[in-house]
């Protein structure tokens, strides 16, 4: 079978390694005659998998002991509403900088439960660039400031983050989780939906503070609340078994492939072929970031024309790449270039760009 060149932004490519061994224990995992999906969730079988799936996060991203591991349901997009739920105080307010679609959106969310207010955003330059440090603007007494560490839709992402701040930082992290080192302890709360780095879609992954879970409130529904989470090791229902376990194969792949520093390698190396061929084109494909704050995640560029532009996604297409398409917010075209996206299909995507380059 010939594989797709798979550049979608999400759910994106997984392990070719990771796929092979699931497919190779999907009827039968641990010779018990049965799939993963098919365990129960209180089960021995799967209640190691759950902690090997938390040990290993533990281990790849240095997760400090003060710190809970949740595994959770809903997407990043539940998180929106459930970070303020949680940690937003009586009478405080939430700040937020936005950087794109997903932090206006976790903005908007948050004004639902309680006082959200803007503390830098990047929007009047339409998300080209990650405001700097100075703008912020964090009125006092705010429970919380949210930023969205790289952005899917503009190409962008944060490379200076703050730290020393004297309240919570929450960060969504889906789009670049275990791409590169973070500093852990410089965050309250971490979130990340799976579908882009750390396996298929319907699991979630929460990093909290654990002295930040005495904010959720009793009061809560019990779904909604981390503290519940916490105190059942994340089985207050039934998971995403499935999710997980694909979680947990993906982790261990990445730990065969020497951790989070060797991806971080990988993904400039691969980052910087594409950037090259955008700077080198002479104007023909131009980068919609500014390059100070270009992502290694999402490469976004345009062209000329909507004409071209077709042109160039209809040849692409024909010649075995997918997802090349900017998001209908913003049009022109998008390479993502997760951790699982081989180098090899970088090289390819980098030919055929200067060869449509040259044609056209």
């Amino acid at each position: 079978m010939k594989r797709a060149l798979n550049f979608n932004a999400g759910p994106a490519a997984l392990p070719e390694a990771v796929l092979a061994k699931a497919e190779k224990e999907m009827m039968n995992y641990q010779s018990l005659g049965m799939g993963v999906m098919e365990l129960s969730h209180r089960s021995k079988e799967f209640e190691d998998i759950n902690d090997r799936t938390n040990s290993l996060l533990r281990n790849l991203l240095s997760i400090p002991d003060d710190y809970e591991v949740l595994l959770l349901q809903g997407g990043a997009s539940l998180q929106f509403s459930m970070v303020p739920m949680n940690l937003l105080e009586e009478g405080a307010s939430a700040s937020y900088v936005l950087t794109g679609t997903w932090s206006e959106k976790a903005l908007k969310e948050a004004q639902k439960i309680g006082n959200a207010v803007i503390a830098a955003s990047s929007k009047h330059g339409n998300y080209k660039s990650i405001p700097s440090l100075s703008e912020f603007d964090i009125p006092a007494g705010s429970s919380y400031l949210h930023i969205t560490t790289n952005n899917t839709i503009y190409g962008t992402q944060w490379h200076t983050l703050p730290e020393s701040l004297n309240i919570p930082l929450v960060a969504d992290m889906s789009s670049d989780i275990l791409s590169r080192p973070v500093n852990v302890s410089s965050f309250g709360l971490i979130y990340a939906g799976a579908q882009k780095n750390l396996g298929p879609s319907g699991v979630t992954v929460v990093i909290i503070r654990k002295d930040l879970l005495k904010r959720s409130k009793p009061e809560l529904p019990s779904m909604l609340n981390y503290q519940v989470y916490s105190e059942s090791k994340s089985l207050y229902n039934t998971p995403p078994t499935l999710s997980i376990y694909f979680l947990m194969l993906v982790l261990e792949w990445a730990e065969e492939l020497g951790g989070v520093k060797q991806l971080e390698m990988m993904n400039k190396e691969k980052a910087a072929l594409l950037y090259d061929v955008i700077d080198r084109s002479e104007g023909f494909y131009k980068g919609h970031a500014e390059k100070q704050s270009r992502s290694l995640m999402n490469i976004t560029f345009t062209l000329d024309n909507e004409d071209l532009t077709s042109v160039f996604l209809r040849e692409a297409e024909e010649s075995g790449f997918i997802g090349l398409a900017g998001h209908r917010s913003v049009g022109g075209c998008r390479a993502s270039t997760y951790n699982a996206v081989p180098l090899e299909n970088i090289e390819k995507l980098a030919d055929f760009m200067n060869y449509f380059r040259n044609r056209n």
